[in-house]
């Protein structure tokens, strides 16, 4: 028998706003914010950017998973996975209790019928929810708008006989979600591109110029099963995980309207190729802010800051890489002395696991500073004051 599933909250928002505003809020950014992003003592200034920080969706699912742990202090408290990609927070939930079944020992077998279980902002395959949905279970589903506008459009596209083309990283947590909703329907097909090299060989293909076996080992972790590149690239519908880099997303779409309009026709574009905007506003509201920021004078370095698994934040350090020295730290720990940082070796944004190293004489010793620092949409303003604070330590100006 289907259990209970909450999908807005748990009415429990003044009971838990005191606590989130303890975990998660920072006086000096508010200050900040109040003054244009600016932060100035001695020979330091910090700025801010606009939009950075917690974004409306993962606010909105920490707190319904706040409130889930208010809801139910006497019931074992599962999360699919990490609620969003930020260490702070998910080992915040795990003090709090909830049990993340994507920690070692923990497997959804495990979940019982008067057990609680948070589905989190990235959403989860068809397949585990109808699992959890089975065992009758209290689901409290906390999966961003964003992400389900994305999972519409791509149902769409498989009930009209398109391939769903998918921008995102494969082993991402919203990209297999949402290739699961291709399939959920049956009929449907995905390829999953991670950027402009592997759209230009699927492209490539599409006007008749691809090699099968080539094709094959490239994509074979990245596509439906029984996917035949000759059936299922004549009609193509785009879509992306929603945090991917906006202009990679618009590019990738460009070349895969030009391939099928070179193979079709131009008179017959709009049988084979469709296109929805599904990048998170507010994504795209942080890589804009932060462009405008770039834009207004030069800096000395950027201090990205956010998960080394988040897509958004790795690219907003790919953005910031195009203009000044830049350093994608995990949080205020990685700023280890004047002379050391922490920091994510690469800031290209592409898959695999992310790798931390240590660089030397990142600090400028002396003269005025300049620092833009930015976060991601899963980094709480905690993370974002103590970082500020920090870097007043190490340049002498605490």
């Amino acid at each position: 028998m289907p259990g209970t599933l909450y999908r807005r909250g748990l009415d429990l928002k003044h009971l838990v706003a005191d606590d989130l505003s303890r975990d998660y809020d920072s006086v000096l950014v508010t200050r900040m914010r109040e003054t244009d992003g600016r932060h100035s003592v001695g020979r330091l200034t910090v700025h801010l950017p606009q939009e950075f920080g917690f974004c409306y969706g993962v606010d909105r699912a920490v707190d319904y998973a706040y409130q889930t742990r208010r809801r139910f202090p006497d019931r074992t408290v599962y999360l699919t996975g990490e609620i969003i990609h930020n260490s702070h927070v998910n080992d915040r939930l795990r003090e709090a209790g909830v049990r993340f079944l994507s920690d070692r020992g923990e497997r959804l077998e495990d979940v019982a019928e008067h057990d609680v279980v948070i589905l989190p902002a990235f959403g989860v395959a068809v397949s585990d929810l109808e699992r959890l949905e089975r065992r009758g279970c209290t689901l409290v589903d906390t999966t961003c708008g964003s992400v389900l506008n994305v999972w519409k459009n791509v149902r769409q596209y498989a009930r009209d006989g398109f391939t769903a083309v998918i921008h995102g990283k494969a082993h991402h947590e919203e990209t297999r979600a949402t290739a699961s909703q291709v399939l959920a329907g049956g009929g449907g097909a995905y390829l999953i591109v991670l950027d402009r090299d592997e759209a230009a060989e699927v492209c490539q293909y599409i006007v008749g110029d691809g090699d099968r076996a080539r094709f094959a080992g490239r994509f074979t972790n990245a596509c439906s099963p029984g996917f035949d590149p000759d059936r299922d690239l004549q009609r193509v519908g785009l879509a992306n995980q929603t945090t991917m880099l906006m202009s990679e997303s618009l590019a990738i779409g460009e070349m895969f309207r030009r391939a099928l309009s070179d193979r079709h026709g131009a008179a017959s574009l709009e049988k084979h190729y469709r296109a929805f905007d599904t990048i998170c506003s507010a994504t795209q509201d942080r890589q804009d802010a932060l462009r405008m920021l770039l834009g207004e004078r030069e800096f000395h370095l950027i201090i990205v800051i956010g998960g080394y698994n988040s897509s958004n934040t790795r690219n907003l350090a790919r953005i910031c890489a195009e203009r000044a020295p830049t350093y994608h730290i995990a949080g205020p720990s990685c700023l280890a002395s004047r002379d050391r940082i922490r920091h994510l070796q690469s800031a290209n944004g592409t898959a695999g696991p992310p790798r931390e190293v240590v660089a030397d004489g990142w600090l400028p010793s002396a003269g005025p500073l300049a620092v833009a620092v930015t976060a991601g949409a899963s980094t709480p303003d905690s993370i974002v004051g103590q970082v500020v604070s920090r870097l007043a330590e190490l340049s002498g100006e605490a």
